[in-house]
């Protein structure tokens, strides 16, 4: 096969075309979130001592134990704008997502023992989809830049009950 220097820069344009379109795509990315919860009774565990090691950064929390969580469709994303779709699937608990930057994911975040809450100030919040109502579904449209970002539910008790994940920005 002969290749001209007009296929040749044709080929080249071609993939600069594809390249600097997957490029935009990826700056754009979706990411689907559910937020769940074993039943009501789930709350039933906030009392429990063992169940209070569930917040991010507690030695020895066992995520698999879980009684609320909070899942993703993708655990990496590219920096630039990320569309977070959410959906309440439970079936009896009012939810929320909140985003904040983090270092790590052994450094707690600042965390309020008499609200059963996380400070989302100090916390660093950039956006939420704030309580959403069993099965309904909220939009969070925000620009990330590279890093990690916790994911969490700051209804009273849901952070330390395991409802958190983490979001890698490359």
């Amino acid at each position: 096969m002969h290749i001209t220097r007009r296929t040749w820069a044709l080929s080249a344009l071609t993939l600069a075309t594809v390249l600097s379109s997957a490029q935009v795509f990826a700056r754009n990315s979706v990411v689907k979130v559910t937020l769940w919860d074993k039943g009501a009774h789930s709350m039933e565990q906030l009392g429990h001592g063992d169940m209070m090691g569930m917040a991010m950064g507690k030695p020895g929390n066992n995520m698999a134990m879980a009684p609320m969580g909070i899942r993703l469709s993708t655990r990496t994303v590219p920096a630039g704008d990320v569309t977070f779709e959410v959906t309440n699937a439970s079936k009896s608990m009012v939810h929320e997502m909140i985003v904040s930057p983090i270092k790590n994911e052994t450094t707690p975040l600042p965390y309020d023992k008499a609200t059963i809450r996380a400070d989302e100030d100090a916390a660093g919040h950039l956006g939420e989809v704030s309580e959403l109502e069993p099965g309904k579904s909220g939009t969070l449209k925000i620009s990330l830049k590279r890093g990690r970002y916790i994911l969490y539910c700051n209804v009273p008790g849901h952070y330390v009950l395991g409802m958190w994940t983490v979001l890698n920005v490359k």
